[in-house]
């Protein structure tokens, strides 16, 4: 195992890093989740749908769907090349990169748009479905704007204003990225709306599958244990669950691998890699260390955040990375297992994604059925026992630490303190005065004469 961990420290974490904070991850990164406010809005007018079924007098709840959860694809095109420019420390192309992206996702999409006779914001490219389209043009959009974001048609000591020069300046990347995506999809009549879905959808079907639903919930847990936020993952797997979650939400599937499974339903009780029992585990430890970390941490874990437990046990802990994977290997089979092969409980169809929500009350708002919080339940049982012998093996090593730190600091007390001998002090023999003679003269000492300064106005 040591080795192991030596190679995950000193190599592969490294790596990890030096992929996180790349340029363009940290874009796409980004970009995507700064949709999540419209994403968590659409959730919310998602649930109020269910009034529309009781209540058919009241307005349709999907229309604000549509116009949160239904503009992703938009917002991704405009956000990818406005926050590449942001990075790129060229503040003044950024909105004339926003605004090409938008045009070329536009482009793009139009042919699939009207050959469906859906004029309008009513397709789904412009939302979950588009995403990855949106990731191509805009990063596409982003190079160009990138190799010319320097580039200027007037000398630095032209008296023409900054802002006509910017003017002028950004003419010539907008019309190469307009350009480009006119002659490329309404002249060559190349489809790479369609292209790209082509590319990407291998992804979608590996993901809803059992084996790729267990692969990518450990590759989270994994990643996590190490101290990598799994939101480095977000450009290759959120446009794959959102578009999985859109499909449910449309009546035209029943994807179980969706955000709303993983984060609100089933699995992620107390946040990513289920740490919700190890907190309950810790607030019942005789370990003072570990008990105080349980009460530290369990008000967030109720809202399902667990950063402080995560790096303040888990990460780079041995004993705790290894039962933290297998929560990423085995919950997901056994969701599937009683969701898809026996229908036991039901596939979320509905979107909520207010993770934060905590269990079982998200269970029921995403599923509102009892059975899901049966199976919940089955699910938080597995991971206490998942939990429970590597606690056990890590609380009596965090004892024993504290026991010889005690029996250390004891001993230290218990030693006696060793006292230097002080050196008897140096005896000095005074001389005895000699006595006064009586018949001399008694002489009186004559007061010294005190000279008095008077202070003197100044002139």
């Amino acid at each position: 195992m040591k080795p192991l961990i030596h190679w995950l420290e000193h190599s592969f974490a490294p790596k990890m890093s030096k992929v996180n904070n790349n340029i363009w991850v940290v874009t796409l990164k980004d970009s995507i989740m700064q949709t999540l406010p419209f994403i968590f809005v659409g959730s919310v007018f998602a649930m109020l749908t269910i009034l529309n079924d009781r209540f058919p007098s009241l307005p349709s709840f999907w229309t604000p769907y549509g116009w949160t959860m239904g503009m992703i694809g938009l917002m991704v095109a405009f956000l990818i090349p406005f926050n590449l420019m942001e990075k790129k420390r060229l503040r003044k192309q950024r909105i004339i990169a926003g605004l090409s992206g938008l045009v070329l996702f536009l482009i793009t999409i139009s042919p699939q748009v009207i050959a469906d006779g859906q004029p309008g914001f009513g397709h789904a490219a412009l939302g979950a479905g588009g995403m990855f389209v949106a990731m191509v043009t805009g990063v596409i959009t982003g190079l160009v704007m990138s190799w010319f974001g320097k580039f200027s048609f007037f000398k630095e000591s032209s008296a023409i204003p900054d802002f006509v020069r910017a003017w002028f300046d950004a003419m010539l990347p907008v019309s190469i990225v307009v350009v480009f995506g006119w002659v490329l999809i309404d002249i060559a009549h190349f489809d790479l709306y369609n292209t790209v879905l082509k590319v990407f959808s291998p992804l979608g079907n590996i993901i809803e599958s059992p084996w790729g639903f267990s692969l990518m919930l450990f590759v989270f847990c994994f990643l996590y244990s190490m101290g990598i936020s799994s939101w480095v993952l977000t450009p290759v797997f959120q446009p794959v669950l959102l578009a999985a979650l859109a499909q449910n939400v449309a009546g035209e599937a029943t994807n179980l691998v969706t955000s709303t499974t993983i984060y609100s339903a089933y699995l992620w009780i107390g946040g990513i890699g289920a740490t919700m029992p190890l907190v309950l585990l810790m607030l019942r430890s005789r370990s003072n260390r570990l008990k105080a970390m349980g009460r530290a941490t369990l008000i967030p874990s109720i809202f399902n955040i667990n950063e402080p437990v995560v790096f303040g046990v888990i990460a780079w802990n041995p004993t705790l990375m290894i039962p933290m994977w297998l929560q990423g290997l085995i919950l997901p089979l056994v969701v599937w297992l009683f969701t898809k092969v026996i229908p036991f409980a039901p596939i979320p169809m509905i979107q909520y994604e207010m993770w934060y929500t905590p269990f079982p009350f998200a269970t029921w708002f995403a599923t509102g059925s009892v059975q899901a919080i049966v199976l919940m339940l089955v699910i938080f049982a597995l991971s206490t026992a998942i939990w429970y012998p590597f606690y056990v093996a890590y609380d009596r090593q965090v004892r024993n630490e504290e026991a010889a730190e005690a029996a250390a600091k004891k001993e230290a007390d218990a030693a006696p303190v060793a006292v230097a001998p002080v050196a008897p002090a140096a005896t000095v023999e005074s001389t005895p005065k000699p006595a006064a003679d009586p018949s001399a003269p008694l002489q009186l000492k004559r007061p010294t004469k005190r000279k008095i300064v008077r202070d003197t106005p100044s002139e």
